[in-house]
């Protein structure tokens, strides 16, 4: 697919598709609660449409109406073994927390997913799940999918987690309603709490204190009305859009600004930017603005440390954005951008250097000297919804024009992206 130099402002007013992260929890909690779950904005990404069909194969009746998705939970113990493998696509969220609650049931079943998921690193959540007693192993014992979990008994467990992983900890605690005993993850920096927020809105006993987050055994948890909010990672590159391109002015409606999650807002304002929180309220368990964004003249900064699991997603597109700031922006502390859908941070380096950038990449992240004009490039996206997504907002700042190889890889998150970006540009 080709992109070009904007000609002029980004200007109008959007909403983004609804929070992957909590589409895919309704839907898993859903599925165990008892009674039905009515989900309002649900993603239809591929990713959280495999946690569907996932739950679908193990007897969940799932009515996807689009714009509501109503799950008929069976209750805590009312999963039926699958027919076959369960496919998760691309979706690391449905293969990871899936795991946790899998680990429990009276049945084995087998996890898989497409190229890129066969790569990625399961022993993160294999490791806590079998000191709670779980039998789940990698088909090819190197640590990847296909993964095997057999029926076993759990037992709560204390996990100090040596990376800071919602994933991680949300397997964790899924796993712990099972278990016997309190279940407890404890994590060097805080990472989003999805889970821990949707678990009590469904009827679990969680605590949250500092870097920890515990959960009580369950007997039974209950369906929920869920209102999912905009995905703030989805509203990231229409927010470097309009502070990049000179004379945008654009309005995100109904975000998601969860503060483990809103790292993009907090970095974009210390680089400079004119973003404005308007209407800010609470969206069940989760808090929501709208977002007003004026094109900026940027600066660089540093960027670590506590705020890295907040903006973990969106770093690709802060990357971007620093190539239009002046002075120098530190990226570090972020090697867990190596196990994503890609390495995030060495497919940066490559194909910003290629239109022009003045970046390095480091151990932990890259180092980047803005102020460099950029210039069209063949971009390879890997597959990688946000690399595809991030490069596409680059395209629209750099001279000539830049061709993205896969592009149509956002279908994972954000199916309508390229429309609403064409529409921003026509406004």
């Amino acid at each position: 697919m080709e992109f070009t130099k904007a000609t002029k402002g980004l200007n109008g007013s959007l909403s983004v598709p609804g929070d992957k992260s909590i589409s895919h929890r309704a839907v898993m909690l859903g599925s165990i609660a008892r009674g039905t779950t009515e989900i309002h904005h649900f993603l239809q990404g591929a990713d959280c449409l495999s946690t569907i069909s996932c739950f679908r194969r193990m007897g969940i009746e799932i009515e996807n109406r689009g714009d509501v998705v109503l799950v008929h939970g069976k209750g805590m113990r009312g999963l039926s073994a699958p027919s076959g493998m369960l496919d998760c696509g691309n979706s690391g969220t449905t293969m990871r927390l899936m795991s946790g609650i899998l680990a429990a049931q009276p049945f084995s079943s087998t996890l898989t997913g497409d190229a890129s998921i066969r790569k990625r690193p399961m022993k993160r959540i294999m490791d806590p799940l079998s000191q709670m007693g779980a039998k789940i192993s990698s088909i090819h014992d190197n640590g990847c999918a296909p993964l095997r979990v057999r029926s076993s008994r759990l037992h709560g467990i204390h996990y100090n987690s040596p990376v800071a992983s919602a994933q991680v900890k949300s397997s964790v605690l899924l796993a712990g309603l099972y278990a016997e005993g309190a279940t407890s993850v404890t994590e060097p920096a805080l990472s989003r709490n999805h889970t821990e927020l949707m678990l009590r809105y469904f009827g679990a006993q969680v605590t949250s204190r500092d870097t920890t987050a515990s959960v009580e055994p369950a007997e039974e948890l209950y369906g929920a009305k869920v209102e999912v909010p905009g995905d703030i990672s989805s509203a990231a590159y229409f927010i470097a859009a309009a502070l990049m391109v000179p004379g945008s002015e654009v309005f995100i409606r109904n975000v998601g600004i969860n503060p483990t999650r809103d790292g993009i807002i907090r970095v974009c304002q210390a680089m400079g930017a004119d973003l404005t929180l308007e209407n800010v309220r609470s969206q069940g368990a989760e808090p929501t603005a709208d977002l007003l964004v004026r094109y900026s003249s940027l600066k660089g900064i540093e960027i670590g440390g506590a705020i890295i699991p907040t903006l973990i997603d969106e770093l690709p597109v802060i990357a971007a954005m620093a190539c239009m700031a002046q002075g120098q922006t530190i990226i570090r502390d972020a090697a867990e951008l190596k196990v994503k859908e890609s390495n995030r941070i060495r497919i940066m380096v490559e194909n910003l250097a290629a239109m022009g950038a003045d970046i390095t990449e480091t151990e932990d992240g890259m180092v980047i000297q803005g102020g460099r004009p950029l210039h069209g490039a063949e971009i390879d996206s890997h597959l990688d919804h946000r690399i595809a997504m991030t490069f596409a907002v680059a395209a629209l700042t750099a001279d000539g024009v830049t061709k993205i190889k896969d592009a149509d890889c956002v279908r994972i998150s954000y199916p309508g992206f390229y429309q609403d970006l064409s529409r921003l540009q026509e406004g």
